[in-house]
């Protein structure tokens, strides 16, 4: 029999808002759909002002906001009304239910923008980005989600730890897998670089790897060259 004076948690589903940040023309014309999905502290409308440089009106740039939305900074500095709001994909905290919410909400993000173009008989040409935090989340979606992306891209991150690399039936395999780092990015850096595509490549899973000049940020010549605008940057991979 169990105690009844004990703290016991319970899972429910509610319902609540989100919001999505939109940059590019809508309709049956377009040509490529990419969702962008931002960074630990980040929200999506700045995020996605990141993402002008491959505004060319042929394609359509859709940045979800995380769901959990916080106050950054010290104690001192969150109480000020002027205090920096950024959000987070998840925490470590209920992590199961959490990775599950955020897929389930970027299907529905997915479904929308779909009906939005003229429906998945006009589905364009899919690219996810990650950055950072994002680019987990942006990985266990198109791993485990409803979204048929033809290609991911992961920058200034990792591919997480407990998805099946080796599996060649694996979703993710389905999609064009890049690896964006910078330079001198103090979160990726060389030893994690190193170790991450030794990783993939003890996996046999195909890759890209793409460098640019520079630290844990996005880049604009390395954002026109993954949109075909150009070819001006230093990528190595393995197949």
């Amino acid at each position: 029999m169990s105690d009844l004076r004990a703290i016991r948690t319970v899972s429910i589903a509610v319902a609540r808002s989100a919001r999505l940040a939109m940059l590019g023309p809508e309709g049956p014309g377009v040509r490529e759909l990419w969702y962008v999905l931002h960074g630990y502290g980040q929200l999506a409308a700045p995020f996605l002002g990141d993402f002008r440089a491959i505004d060319d009106g042929s394609r359509l740039i859709v940045a979800p906001e995380a769901l959990s939305r916080f106050y950054e900074g010290d104690a001192q500095t969150r109480l000020h009304r002027d205090a920096k709001v950024g959000a987070s994909w998840m925490t470590r905290e209920d992590r199961e239910s959490e990775i599950a919410d955020y897929i389930a909400y970027l299907d529905t993000v997915h479904q929308l923008i779909l009906t939005r173009l003229g429906g998945a008989n006009h589905a364009p040409e899919v690219t996810v980005l990650g950055f950072s935090q994002g680019a987990a989340t942006a990985a266990r979606w198109v791993a485990s989600g409803r979204v048929n992306a033809a290609r991911l891209v992961v920058w200034g991150s990792q591919l997480p730890p407990e998805l099946d690399l080796a599996d060649p039936g694996a979703p993710l395999r389905r999609a064009e897998t890049v690896l964006v780092m910078g330079t001198t990015d103090v979160f990726a850096t060389p030893k994690l670089v190193e170790k991450e595509t030794a990783r993939l490549r003890a996996a046999n899973y195909p890759f890209r790897f793409v460098s640019f000049n520079g630290g844990h940020r996005m880049d604009d010549d390395t954002l026109r060259a993954l949109a075909g605008m150009s070819t001006d940057y230093d990528a190595t991979g393995a197949v």
